[in-house]
């Protein structure tokens, strides 16, 4: 599922803010501690020279630049680990990129979303902090915000983020309607997701279908949520002004 729907990497973001924060102490040790620089790998640093003021227009809408470096950044941090455990440098050009494009698919996604009338009540905006507070294992939603504040993202900001990750879900269901998974589609997810369990060494048995069908119907939700999205988001694009300027 492409990383434009907000709520499937929010949390995520803010764990990694979180993970930022309770590691930093335990960082600065370790180069105390660690004499010889090969003996740890260096983390590469995020490119943010020559990023324009304003990122893109969206039917007049702009992404500004400082949207773009707080989300590049995140997602920099994230490839920047895989990439030492693959040993494969990360492509910031292409990352800025699919990112920027990301970052369109997702206003189109809202520009639609506020089109059909879609609000965020402040109950929904309270119970989704609180979830995303209780996700991280902090005490309160005040400790999640003193976290988020102490990284560069204001309260007023990540409110903002919610409101608009709740109209979202609120379009895919508009969109998606209900989601119902016949047993043979079930069965054959079932099926395929257990040869691949016995074609991969040292892979644990795949647990009885039974076991695992909750998470079998979510799993073919997600995906078909995702295509829908996809194809909204293609002809949103051809009705849509886009310029880019990255």
């Amino acid at each position: 599922m492409k990383k434009w729907i907000l709520g499937s990497f929010l949390i995520l973001i803010v764990g990694f803010l979180v993970a930022c924060g309770n590691d930093e102490d335990d960082t600065t040790e370790q180069d105390q501690v660690t004499d010889d620089p090969n003996e740890e790998l260096q983390m590469p640093e995020p490119d943010l020279e020559g990023i324009p003021d304003v990122v893109a227009e969206v039917n007049g809408n702009e992404i500004t630049g400082a949207e773009f470096e707080m989300t590049y950044i995140s997602q920099f941090q994230q490839a920047a680990m895989q990439a030492q455990m693959t040993g494969q440098p990360v492509d910031q050009d292409q990352l800025k990129s699919e990112i920027a494009d990301n970052m369109i698919d997702q206003e189109l996604l809202v520009q639609e979303a506020d089109a059909r009338g879609f609000e965020a009540t402040e109950q929904e905006v309270d119970e989704m902090i609180n979830e995303i507070a209780e996700a991280n294992q902090l005490e309160s939603r005040d400790e999640l915000f003193s976290v988020l504040e102490e990284q560069g993202t204001s309260e007023s900001e990540f409110i903002a983020q919610i409101e608009m990750q709740i109209k979202l879900e609120q379009l895919i269901a508009d969109e998606v309607g209900e989601v119902e998974a016949t047993e043979e589609e079930l069965q054959t997810f079932y099926d395929d997701l257990s040869a691949q369990y016995e074609e991969t060494e040292g892979m644990e048995e795949l647990p009885p279908f039974e076991e695992v069908r909750p998470e079998i119907e979510e799993e073919i939700q997600r995906q078909e949520e995702s295509e829908v999205i996809l194809a909204l988001v293609e002809v949103l694009r051809s009705d849509a002004e886009i310029e880019t300027y990255i």
